[in-house]
């Protein structure tokens, strides 16, 4: 039998759910390895000064979560499966092409959430249709995140409208802005998601030179004049795919540029919550009237909740129209999972998640600067999802086809590029990985595979 000493003396969580945590963690460090026998419930909590209903609580969350197995008779046990790289995490190629935030945070609570969504008075409404602009609830809930977490000052109920997560709204956005055939003006090398909507609805994606601070401002005016467009989208922190973020005096440059050849800004904040702090303001409170932002939980929270929220300029036809867009698209947002946040949004879940993903991602930032050291671009931030890494883009493919026959998959180089003037690299995504221990083992072995390139990596943009 193991003698574990759980630590549960820290966090403001119910005990039970602290000590499923310190299990977990143990799992995960190797102070417990798969087979040891768990101490019987009733001396864990003679031991720990609990009663025996809360570390029995305890003990069937971990079995839920499958760090545990437990035998009428036996006792519990560490379960083979809670080896923090087995194959029933990380199988097949290792996923760096995702950008998706680790999700043991949001895994450790979605069962108790639930469980207190259950108790909300509200819960009946998610049944029928929402209001096109999502319950006044879940708005709340938005507009209270995205004052806390993004620093949107301008932020309010009763301008959010919750959306189907990021990409929706951007669909959304550029619906409200553009028609079929117009030119969206973007960074020459961006989302890739971007790229996908544009070939869906037919736009014509303008890709506009960038330099080590963003898009030049001098280049965005001159594709303005030449291609008559009216949209701009950006991703001004930890920009997709180059992390660069962007300062206050390009911020204020752009605005310039915007305000004189008549551009909407599409703000896509998917990152904001990883900015340092003191991070600038926003386009939305910085351009109020020429600028929607679009925004979500996916990448601080949990992306399976499907929850986004746009704050649109006040401009009422602009916003009647991306109320029209959600009545033509889907007719109403779903209203669950917009529950489901609005819940952790009140109680403090939301905050919890989000600090353990950020501190999580923070820690993953750093291992992939201390074994890619030069061959990575220093991120727009402490702490994000990914990573670039600068390189022509011969060099760029052949990594990536010599990482996908060591069985890991990495973004496709060409996939974020829409100007021949973009920067050319790889994107490495730090979060798709279960275990520190598997992505620290593919970061080493890209390291190898560029020692063996020659070192050709640590040329390009920044």
């Amino acid at each position: 039998m193991k003698d574990w000493q759980p630590d549960i003396s820290k966090g403001s969580a119910p005990v039970y759910e602290r000590l499923v945590s310190a299990l977990e963690g143990d799992v995960r460090d190797g102070r417990l390895v798969p087979g040891d026998r768990l101490p019987p419930q009733r001396d864990l909590a003679h031991r720990l000064s609990l009663s025996v209903g809360t570390v029995s609580r305890a003990y069937v969350e971990a079995e839920r979560r499958g760090f545990v197995s437990s035998h009428v008779g036996r006792g519990s046990f560490v379960a083979d499966r809670a080896r923090p790289h087995s194959a029933s995490h990380d199988t097949g190629p290792l996923d760096m092409a995702h950008n998706v935030p680790p999700l043991d945070p949001a895994e450790r609570w979605i069962g108790e959430g639930l469980s207190r969504v259950r108790q909300r008075a509200d819960l009946g409404v998610a049944v029928n249709y929402a209001p096109p602009e999502g319950l006044a609830s879940i708005r709340e809930a938005g507009a209270s995140w995205l004052k806390r977490r993004h620093g949107v000052m301008r932020a309010a109920a009763d301008r959010v409208i919750q959306c189907n997560g990021g990409q929706h709204g951007l669909a959304l956005a550029f619906a409200a802005l553009a028609r079929p055939g117009d030119t969206i003006l973007c960074e020459a090398a961006t989302y890739p998601g971007i790229r996908t909507l544009a070939d869906h609805a037919g736009y014509r994606l303008q890709g506009v030179a960038m330099d080590e601070r963003g898009i030049d401002p001098e280049a965005l005016a001159r594709w303005a004049r030449e291609t008559g467009a009216k949209v701009l989208v950006i991703i001004p922190t930890l920009q997709n795919p180059t992390t660069i973020t962007l300062d206050a005096a390009r911020r204020a440059d752009i605005i310039e540029v915007a305000r004189a050849h008549d551009l909407m800004i599409v703000e896509d904040e998917a990152y904001r919550v990883f900015a340092n702090d003191g991070a600038r303001d926003c386009f939305a409170d910085l351009a109020p009237e020429r600028t929607l932002m679009v925004a979500g939980v996916s990448k601080a929270v949990a992306p399976g909740l499907r929850l986004g929220f746009l704050l649109p300029p006040d401009n009422e036809d602009i916003r009647d129209r991306l109320l029209l867009g959600i009545r033509a698209f889907g007719y109403s947002p779903p209203s669950l999972g917009g529950l489901v946040f609005s819940q952790w949004e009140q109680d403090g879940t939301a905050d919890r998640i989000a600090d353990d993903v950020i501190t999580e991602s923070e820690a993953r930032t750093q291992l992939a600067a201390s074994i890619l050291g030069k061959a990575m671009a220093p991120p727009g931030a402490g702490r994000s999802l990914h990573v670039w890494m600068p390189m022509p883009m011969l060099d760029a493919e052949r990594l990536s086809a010599r990482a996908l026959r060591a069985s890991i998959a990495l973004t496709p180089p060409d996939g974020p590029i829409v100007d021949e003037a973009a920067p050319s690299g790889v994107r490495l995504c730090l979060g798709g990985l279960r275990s520190r221990d598997a992505l620290e083992q593919a970061l080493r072995d890209i390291a190898a595979m560029l020692a063996t390139a020659g070192g050709s990596a640590s040329s390009g943009l920044v």
